[in-house]
């Protein structure tokens, strides 16, 4: 399932072109051909040159999502294209004009926006050698991940963001839509749907995939735990296990969608956790492509690809 936010003032073509461009970038470090590197060129010069704001209430969310695919693009351009990108400056302007100051701050919505907002926060930080930025962001997404998967270290309730005073039982079972019993691996977003979780977990697996090329390995801290968690409990019943009754009232919404390559590669190939059922669901939705919001080729980058 994809979402299309409302009003849609030109999102979706955003988001497809920032993919897109990701896409050609791609293609054109798999092939060297040059074709492939001048329109990823094209399509980042074409929105630096025009854009200037998002607007509405789901600005945050729609600049998260592009957000996470421009910088992806950007760097193998950058660092692995030897031709002319004249309107890079401009492109970098937009990103720290346009997009980081609409998703440092964070958000109090739903989990996954916030988890978006992080990952595009720092991939455009990384691309602007923004290290302040960049510390910023790291600390928000570890403040969220801590709230967003359960594991039962935790105590008898779910960690909390601070800023959204969930302070009592009442509050807190209420934000996890009502579920009250809570396991190793459990989101805050299970009971809504697993399409919504899987935006939240993948976005967890991106900035700690970020985070460990920039030289701190995330997986072996409670972030990679939770990720190990959420991935292993919701493909468990991605794959077809029943709900049981304590569990959304015994009734889910799956929906995962194609987000367990770079965690699972990272966990289970490279560190050897066993983590069965997501394997099975990672080897079942090969060859991953593009269709979603911000994940593509995820096969191709990271499946059974250890380095």
């Amino acid at each position: 399932m994809r979402f299309v936010l409302q009003p849609n003032n030109g999102c979706t073509d955003e988001r497809e072109d920032a993919i897109a461009a990701y896409t050609q970038a791609l293609a054109w470090y798999v092939t060297r051909d040059e074709r492939h590197a001048r329109k990823a060129i094209e399509l980042m010069d074409a929105w630096s040159a025009v854009i200037r704001d998002h607007t509405n209430s789901n600005a945050p969310l729609q600049t998260g999502w592009a957000g996470s695919s421009w910088p992806k693009a950007a760097e193998i351009i950058k660092y692995t294209y030897t031709g002319t990108w004249a309107n890079s400056g401009r492109f970098a302007t937009m990103l720290r004009t346009v997009y980081l100051p609409e998703v440092i701050n964070g958000s109090n919505s739903n989990g996954n926006w916030e988890l978006s907002m992080m990952e595009a926060a720092v991939g455009i930080s990384v691309f602007l050698e923004d290290k302040a930025s960049y510390d910023r962001a790291m600390a928000k997404f570890r403040t969220r991940t801590a709230a967003y998967v359960y594991l039962a270290s935790d105590g008898d309730l779910p960690r909390t963001v601070p800023s959204q005073s969930l302070d009592t039982r009442e509050k807190i079972v209420k934000y996890w839509q009502g579920q009250s019993a809570f396991v190793d691996g459990l989101s805050q977003e299970t009971c809504r749907d697993f399409t919504h979780t899987g935006y939240g977990l993948s976005a967890i697996s991106h900035v700690a995939e970020t985070s460990r090329i920039q030289g701190q390995d995330l997986y072996g801290t409670d972030v990679g735990e939770r990720l190990r968690h959420g991935l292993g409990f919701h493909a468990k019943y991605q794959l077809g296990a029943a709900a049981p009754g304590w569990l959304c009232g015994g009734s889910l919404k799956p929906g995962l969608g194609p987000v367990p390559e770079v965690g699972h590669n990272a966990l289970a190939n490279r560190l050897g956790h066993a983590m069965t059922n997501t394997e099975t669901l990672t080897l079942r939705g090969r060859p991953a492509g593009s269709d979603n919001l911000f994940v593509a080729w995820e096969t191709l980058t990271h499946g059974d690809n250890p380095a």
